[in-house]
């Protein structure tokens, strides 16, 4: 009995592991296709000299990335990248979380204001970027005109150097924070409505209720949106380039703008290839090196 028992259990296990293997197939296939095999062919192709046209490669090796390394560009690019990165977790999650906290505490009749301000996520970033390019530009842009108004010049936000990336990243803080609003409001429902009484009923004021009780339920939810904030954040590349194409000179480069231009605008696609790579191996140590800050030490 014991034996016969044993050998069921045994079958049913390989039904489940069968039918898993099918329902995963497709899924792994996709992830084949489209993730794997793009990730490893661009490492592939780093290593040859190609315009991305021609039927010639010529392999060099890691030519490709012994340039990667010694380019200026390339790390002026990383360092918007980072600079974005820290300038978006620090506006968009406080200014999203504040915004969640208005919203949670007013209840139904601010819900016009869920609409209004959740607007700038639903528009694409390519015609927010057509949008602000003409709402900033020096002759005719709103910026300017006011500025007249009351006698001063004309004001050239993203055709000055020093100026340009915080212009661009003050419009992408400006399209993404409803997205954090959201993300905060999905995140006070998790807190039960019974904790808020109880605290009101010990004579907690809603700031006391904020600052030590939602806030320190609410961190794991900020974690997970710091998290999704920096991967976003180094990534960017429609908005920005709509806007600035990477100028003026190198203020507004980023690494995926870098890559775009080296391998589609250049056609040096090999070494488009290794700006890719870079990125990819960048964007995976910092990511794992925050991810570590954030969480900590798991106690065991």
């Amino acid at each position: 009995m014991e034996g016969s028992g044993l050998s069921l259990q045994r079958q049913r296990q390989r039904t489940t592991n069968r039918a898993a293997a099918v329902f995963l197939a497709p899924v792994m296939i996709l992830l084949v296709i489209f993730i794997f095999y793009p990730i490893l062919d661009t490492f592939i192709t780093s290593g040859y000299k190609w315009n991305g046209i021609s039927a010639d490669k010529e392999f060099i090796g890691v030519l490709n990335w012994v340039a990667l390394v010694q380019d200026g560009k390339f790390w002026v690019a990383f360092r918007n990248n980072l600079v974005i990165m820290v300038l978006s977790i620090s506006v968009q999650i406080p200014i999203g979380l504040a915004l969640a906290t208005f919203l949670d505490f007013g209840g139904k009749k601010l819900n016009v204001y869920k609409v209004l301000w959740f607007i700038p996520l639903l528009m694409s970033s390519v015609a927010i970027g057509f949008l602000f390019t003409y709402a900033l530009a020096t002759n005719g842009g709103i910026v300017s005109t006011i500025s007249g108004w009351f006698g001063g010049g004309k004001i050239d936000l993203l055709g000055n150097p020093k100026l340009a990336l915080l212009t661009v990243i003050a419009v992408i803080c400006w399209q993404f924070t409803p997205f954090y609003m959201v993300y905060f409001m999905a995140a006070y429902t998790n807190i039960p409505f019974d904790v808020f009484e109880a605290a009101r009923i010990d004579g907690a004021t809603k700031g006391q209720y904020f600052w030590k009780i939602a806030l320190p339920l609410l961190v794991p939810s900020m974690k997970s949106a710091a998290i999704l904030s920096m991967v976003g954040s180094l990534k960017y590349f429609d908005l920005i380039y709509v806007m600035t194409g990477g100028g003026p000179g190198t203020s507004t480069e980023l690494m995926a703008t870098y890559m775009y231009k080296q391998s589609f605008k250049t056609f040096n696609m090999g070494y488009g290839s290794a700006v890719a790579g870079g990125m990819f191996i960048l964007i995976t140590m910092v990511s794992l090196i925050t991810m570590k800050l954030l969480n900590g030490r798991k106690e065991v």
